[in-house]
């Protein structure tokens, strides 16, 4: 026993010391962690906080888009995202699974409600290692109706994710101007909603609104702490946007290009109805065009092309070449010139009327304008007007610089004005190029008795909680090229071109009980 105990000794001496270690270490931790107040360089209070809060997000409701008249045209409609459970230890009552049990029976039934094939569903229910799958865009924005008819199957593992859809109640309704809206994921992981075109485009930030949150604590089991106080932070949805459009008059307009579109078959068609006092576009369309919902149709065009696209004006040009003319006091009607073709110089190519420079003799200069001559027009800005008058004309009538219109990507023509054929042939539209909308925007100016009006597409801005108006846009008045009276008088050289029987070009333009102020307008297409 004796030779034992210096054995004993030696063991308690070292467990004594090891523990004395591990002691000294739990109290420095402790001290350190009370101290600092974070282990391995994280925050134990945000840790904490993490762990027993739970944070559910409040979405905001992307704005309304309305017509003028209160008419939805865009809006946020209830929709699910179909989602298959996979994991089996989701289930704990074998009589009621909570996973998918039966793969094929499921992919067979699902193939009817969504648009894929049962094949690639079957595929992805039987994936290993996941706890869930989705189904991609053919499970996504899945009505209420479909929601109902696929639960009614009672397909176990098969549930769904509230969300919302951007609805287009009216269909193909000036699309481009409208535009349309895409879930993308950001960096966060998170999806969000993104205007693409149009006014979904220009007006994102405002439609989109802010998320709120709820903030409730909870034990470590997931149950609610007695007494816990609940912290809310209300969503604040998107600002509604009320449009200049009027829907009957789009209605009308999209089917009359409609008709159009079927008769004559054209590569392109843009179409406005804007109101000369105001400057509010009524109506605005395109062809070729997209369903918004579908997106069918918008593989044909991405652009506005009334914003986006310029063209030669051809014979519409016309008109502010004789509103020059007029304010500068050198139209005479009834002064007469050699119609057919026109030399600028010796050498230039000649201008030629458009039947073929044959032209109809001597005629006057009224009716010039009413058979739409570019001898015509070319002789008054050449010999009369001058051209360094017109081209300031041109910079007054807001040729070359963009409208200002509240809708994306706006582009600008170019006016060709360096060579003295090109200063010419810009009176009658050729060479020079301008977008539709600057067209519409100079055009209201002999509308308006010589007050141009900035297009405008929104009428005001409206906070959907509290049902203030943000903004109200008003008119404005972005110059005055010309005076009211030479107005007036281009206004009835105009009418003439579509009463007069004999010469005008424009004469199936009458409306009975109207009386209807026009000008025809061909332009040759480039090369």
């Amino acid at each position: 026993m004796s030779k034992k105990q210096p054995n004993m000794n030696v063991g308690a001496a070292g467990l004594f010391f090891l523990f004395s270690l591990l002691f000294f270490i739990l109290i420095y931790r402790f001290l350190s962690i009370q101290i600092t107040g974070e282990a391995h360089g994280q925050a134990l209070a945000a840790k904490a906080q993490q762990k027993y809060s739970n944070e559910t997000v409040i979405e905001a409701v992307r704005g309304t888009i309305y017509d003028r008249n209160e008419e939805v045209i865009a809006e946020d409609a209830s929709a699910y995202t179909l989602v298959a459970i996979l994991d089996e230890e989701m289930t704990s009552n074998p009589k009621e699974p909570k996973h998918v049990v039966d793969p094929a029976k499921t992919a067979s039934i699902l193939a009817n409600y969504i648009d894929m094939e049962e094949s690639e569903i079957y595929e992805r229910l039987t994936r290993e290692g996941l706890f869930q799958v989705e189904f991609g865009q053919a499970g996504r924005d899945i009505s209420h109706q479909i929601k109902s008819e696929i639960e009614k199957k009672d397909l176990p593992g098969i549930i769904f994710t509230k969300s919302s859809k951007r609805f287009y109640p009216n269909g193909v309704f000036s699309s481009h101007l409208i535009g349309f809206v895409e879930k993308k994921e950001n960096e966060d992981g998170k999806t969000e909603t993104i205007g693409q075109l149009g006014i979904e485009q220009s007006m994102n930030d405002l439609l989109t609104g802010k998320n709120g949150s709820l903030n409730i604590k909870s034990d470590l089991w997931g149950f609610l702490l007695p007494n816990s106080e609940k912290q809310v932070t209300p969503a604040e949805n998107g600002k509604n946007v009320y449009l200049t459009i009027d829907k009957k008059i789009q209605t009308f307009l999209e089917d009359a290009m409609n008709r159009v579109e079927e008769e004559y078959e054209p590569e392109k068609i843009m179409a406005i109805v804007a109101d000369p006092k105001t400057g509010e576009i009524l109506a605005m369309g395109q062809r070729p065009t997209f369903h918004p919902q579908t997106r069918e149709g918008i593989d044909k065009t991405w652009h506005n092309e009334i914003i986006e696209t310029t063209i030669e004006p051809g014979s519409t040009m016309k008109i502010f070449t004789l509103a020059a003319a007029v304010e500068e006091g050198v139209f005479n009607p009834n002064e007469t010139f050699e119609s057919g073709s026109y030399r600028v110089t010796p050498k230039s190519v000649p201008i030629r009327d458009h039947n073929w420079g044959r032209g109809w003799g001597t005629i006057s200069y009224l009716e010039g304008i009413q058979r739409s001559s570019n001898v015509a027009v070319a002789k008054l800005v050449n010999e009369k007007i001058g051209t360094d008058t017109f081209r300031n004309y041109l910079t007054s009538f807001g040729f070359d610089q963009p409208t200002g219109i509240d809708l994306p990507n706006e582009v600008t023509g170019k006016v060709q004005y360096e060579w003295p054929i090109e200063k010419i042939t810009t009176s009658f539209g050729q060479g020079t190029t301008m977008t539709p909308i600057q067209l519409v925007q100079a055009a209201t100016a002999i509308a308006n008795d010589g007050k141009m009006m900035k297009p405008q597409i929104i009428d005001k801005i409206v906070d959907s909680d509290s049902g203030e108006v943000v903004k109200q846009v008003k008119p404005e008045i972005v110059g005055t090229p010309i005076s009211p009276e030479t107005a007036k008088e281009v206004r009835d050289i105009l009418e003439s071109t579509v009463t007069n029987e004999d010469h005008g070009t424009a004469t199936s333009y009458q409306i009975e009980g109207y009386d209807v102020s026009g000008k025809t307008g061909t332009a040759q297409l480039p090369g």
